[in-house]
């Protein structure tokens, strides 16, 4: 991962789960990361200090993305300390809670389409012209984090959240041709169950974790440094010919 050395990045939701992974994994990799978190204060701080010890940049920020000036005084507060920006991670998202159509309120729709989609979009409008001065002089990446949800339905009572992780995916292709001219790559992540992380701490029991696993031909569930190594491959692509894709980390499982 040599094409990473001096590259600047930013990972939203990067302090704790798979964005801590991937945070760790483009440090590792040398980049520069600005690392965004919403309640992992810290964990986030912990990171800093850890990579500062280490002699290496990073630096740390919470920001409200599903509000209107969030995503500009993030992408703001990372340019200023980066001093441009190579790479963002859209990791930020939550599926909130499980609720079929008839549970699924509006205000439950309008929180859940903030969380997934409407951040995305906020972050990346605002780091797009940062992204595309990279892009002209090198090359610039944008990856963002969907779900197998987005691919296949999800579980029961993810409707509202399997809905938002398929704009991801129509979100990345279409940013994709509309950015390429640029020089600026946009691919997307379709994770499978990936045990550890709070979001199946919170959301999935231990049987349904069973029954799914019993299902992935690899026999195991997925863990946080499985999806931060592919993260980290389609950053460093910059002479690459990866535009519009999405790669489905799941095990094996059919996501089409």
């Amino acid at each position: 991962m040599g094409s990473l050395l001096g590259k600047r990045a930013l990972v939203t939701a990067g302090a704790q789960g798979i964005g801590l992974a991937i945070s760790r994994h483009l440090l590792d990799a040398g980049c520069a990361v600005f690392v965004h978190y919403r309640s992992s204060a810290d964990a986030a701080h912990a990171l800093v200090a850890e990579q500062a010890a280490l002699g290496r940049r990073c630096r740390a920020a919470s920001a409200d993305l599903t509000t209107p000036p969030g995503g500009d005084e993030l992408v703001a507060a990372a340019v200023g300390f980066l001093g441009g920006l190579d790479i963002l991670i859209n990791n930020a998202g939550s599926l909130v809670a499980r609720r079929t159509l008839a549970e699924a309120d509006d205000a439950f729709w309008t929180e859940v389409l903030a969380l997934n989609v409407d951040s995305l979009r906020r972050v990346t409008r605002a780091a797009a012209p940062h992204l595309i001065a990279a892009g002209q002089n090198g090359g610039a990446s944008v990856v963002n984090l969907s779900s197998l949800a987005g691919r296949k339905g999800g579980h029961a009572g993810s409707l509202a959240y399997s809905t938002a992780k398929g704009a991801v995916l129509t979100f990345t292709r279409s940013l994709a041709g509309e950015l390429g001219p640029h020089g600026v790559r946009v691919n997307a992540l379709a994770p499978g169950l990936i045990l550890g992380t709070s979001f199946h701490n919170t959301h999935t029991t231990a049987e349904s974790a069973q029954a799914t696993v019993a299902g992935i031909p690899l026999g195991r569930a997925g863990h946080a440094n499985d999806i931060a190594r592919a993260a980290t491959f389609l950053a460093s692509e910059y002479d690459g010919f990866i535009t519009g894709a999405t790669l489905d980390i799941n095990g094996g499982v059919y996501a089409c």
